[in-house]
């Protein structure tokens, strides 16, 4: 079973432990910048949202790469960059309509959520449990249910 982060934003407080935490799985030190998770503020409302690959099914950014550097991990499901097989040429950060693939010039090659093998730090770290991985079959749909549910909110009915 492939599993998903799921992101709830609305117990997000902007601590950052997931970035830091991202960072050092990946880079061996504390430096939120090269964090393959990122947390977006909202400074006039107080609110604080973090965001990362969503590993989309029909990957943008795996259908640019003109050298085929990204490719799904058929164990965890993330699409994953080879290194070597990057030549740098940005086409994927393009083609991602969400932004979560950055470009690290230090290195000439572009770099992306990889739910650390199926281990993600950053749902570790999370103190409020704003990040959890979760059963990649749980669409929207039975999220936006549950959630409903526990507000006291009800379903629409069938049609």
């Amino acid at each position: 079973m492939q599993k998903t982060l799921n992101i709830i934003p609305e117990k997000c407080t902007g601590c950052a432990q997931c970035e830091i935490a991202c960072s050092i799985e990946h880079v061996g030190m504390f430096s939120p910048s090269k964090s393959r998770i990122k947390v977006f503020k909202f400074p006039d409302e107080g609110r604080f949202v973090a965001y990362t690959c969503t590993q989309c099914s029909e990957a943008w950014c795996q259908r640019a790469c003109p050298t085929g550097a990204i490719s799904a991990n058929a164990e965890t499901g993330a699409k994953e960059v080879c290194e070597p097989t990057c030549v740098g040429c940005k086409v994927c950060t393009i083609a991602c309509p969400f932004g979560t693939i950055n470009y690290v010039s230090e290195r000439g090659k572009v770099t992306k959520c990889d739910l650390c093998g199926g281990d993600p730090a950053c749902v570790k770290a999370c103190p409020t449990g704003a990040i959890t991985f979760i059963d990649a079959d749980a669409t929207g749909y039975d999220r936006m249910k549950a959630w409903a549910a526990q507000t006291g909110g009800g379903a629409q009915p069938e049609a």
